[in-house]
């Protein structure tokens, strides 16, 4: 099946060069990857990291934690 396709009008401007993403193409979140290959445009969404790539990131935390005392939970009533 082939992908949906549309033509979009090339706007020129002071700083380069817009175009108007329609409606069924609109990318989501607030940025976008920009290559080429050969002749044709490649617009694509930047993933957005999930929350354990994050954490994977960040270094393991050198701290002395201090010691807590477990106690046995209180009573409830049901």
């Amino acid at each position: 099946m082939a992908e949906p396709t549309t033509r979009v009008r090339l706007v020129r401007t002071a700083g380069g060069q817009r175009l108007d993403i329609p409606p069924g193409f609109m990318l989501g979140g607030d940025e976008a990857i920009l290559r080429t290959d050969g002749d044709r445009l490649i617009v694509e969404p930047v993933a957005v990291p999930s929350l354990l790539a994050v954490l994977g990131t960040l270094d393991d935390l050198d701290e002395d934690w201090p010691e807590i005392e477990d106690g046995p939970p209180d009573d409830v009533r049901l």
